[in-house]
């Protein structure tokens, strides 16, 4: 839909010219301020070039065994036998096919992009509507890296194992909050109408029978493999430009200067990751809703979903020190796999992922929605454990 959309034609230079400078200069202007311009630059670049080798091409090689994987279900019917089992649930659930839960596991078991590769074979969106297709990306998003998250958590102590589980349990609650509020503004995006229902009908045969390629078992693995390694490298490349734009701006906005070995005197160099803690400074100021809403009994636990938004895999590393400093509780850990799980760094992987998806435009929509459920995530993870303890 979004190839279709012809360019709107304005002025060119208006008011928003000026509003648009006024806001990149202060924000530029206030950065430069706290670390210093040359060393803003420097940390800009850094980031982004650390971004590009370890996190980008490390989501490429996911991309390309998932789409290997994705091909291989398809070729062989798993895809099809999973869509006849778990549509039963699916469809009720998330308004989606039971043939979307291969894309949640993906997710679960790697990484937000991971469900992208199954979007772009089309024995797998046979099963989804046009406003449908959209969705997946809130859906992978809320399991990304669940399983290494839920491990990761269970390691830290005996007494950690019930929280976990219930934090994916509160997860998989705000992965149907984000999908539902998705797909009501997908439906008025794609202008969706129960005459579609009429086309579905047509759809009896391809769903009941599968397409294969030519060749004995061997050359049918074989192709399958090499053709959906070949998506899940363009994959790769389609999500470059916003993990490398939107991460980098996300990550100098949570972190702050890197601590001198030393003197242990915090200090700018320059390095990757490097930034001004704004984030956590605007989420100490609304700790009096947070708190209550998901149970936090210190302030600095609020680091951990603040910092997911940019990258799950940074917030975890805070929580060994919480734990040694005695500031989190099980009602923490609980919140903390819901949230980090539902949320997964989205803010860094939403732009990139609806991109090669098509749907650029439903990006903010996409946003909102998975913020609203990330939140429910939280709070329904800390209520579902003040119940069962």
């Amino acid at each position: 839909m979004d190839e279709n959309i012809s360019p709107r034609r304005v002025k060119a230079v208006s008011l928003e010219t000026f509003v648009f400078i006024g806001i990149l200069a202060i924000g530029f202007g206030y950065t430069a301020s706290v670390m210093g311009a040359g060393i803003m630059f420097k940390v800009i670049m850094n980031t982004a070039h650390d971004l590009l080798l370890n996190t980008v091409f490390l989501i490429m090689a996911m991309s390309v065994l998932a789409g290997a994987l994705s091909s291989l279900l398809s070729e062989f019917g798993v895809i099809s036998l999973i869509n006849k089992i778990f549509a039963v649930f699916m469809r009720p659930l998330y308004g989606l096919p039971g043939a979307s839960i291969a894309g949640a596991v993906a997710t679960y078991l790697s990484d937000n992009p991971a469900i992208i590769s199954f979007a772009k074979d089309k024995s797998f969106t046979k099963y989804f509507k046009n406003h449908e297709v959209p969705a997946l990306c809130n859906l992978g998003t809320a399991f990304g890296m669940g399983l290494i998250l839920t491990t990761f958590m269970i390691s830290q102590g005996k007494e950690y194992v019930l929280p976990a589980v219930i934090g994916n349990i509160g997860a998989i609650i705000g992965s149907v909050i984000s999908v539902r509020i998705m797909l009501h503004f997908t439906k008025k995006y794609y202008g969706y109408d129960s005459s579609q229902k009429k086309v579905k009908s047509k759809l009896n045969d391809s769903i009941e029978y599968r397409e294969i390629r030519d060749g004995n078992t061997f050359q049918r693995v074989l192709d399958a493999m090499l053709e959906g390694g070949k998506n899940g490298v363009e994959m790769g490349m389609a999500i470059i430009p916003g993990v490398l734009v939107v991460c980098t701006m996300v990550m100098l906005l949570t972190f702050g200067p890197s601590t001198d070995p030393n003197t242990g005197a915090e200090v700018y160099t320059g390095a990757a990751y490097e930034g001004i803690a704004l984030l956590p400074i605007i989420g100490e100021k609304l700790r009096f809703i947070l708190e209550p809403l998901f149970g936090f009994t210190s302030p600095e636990a609020i680091a951990f979903p603040i910092t997911s938004l940019g990258a799950v895999g940074a917030a975890m590393s805070l929580v060994p020190q919480f734990i040694t400093d005695g500031v989190i509780t099980p009602n923490d850990i609980a919140v903390f796999t819901a949230m980090g799980m539902c949320w997964s760094g989205y803010l860094s992987t939403h732009v990139g992922m609806m991109d090669a998806l098509n749907s650029r435009g439903l990006t903010s929509k996409a946003i909102i929605a998975h913020t609203i459920g990330g939140i429910c995530a939280g709070m329904s993870a800390h209520f579902i454990y003040m119940l069962l303890s």
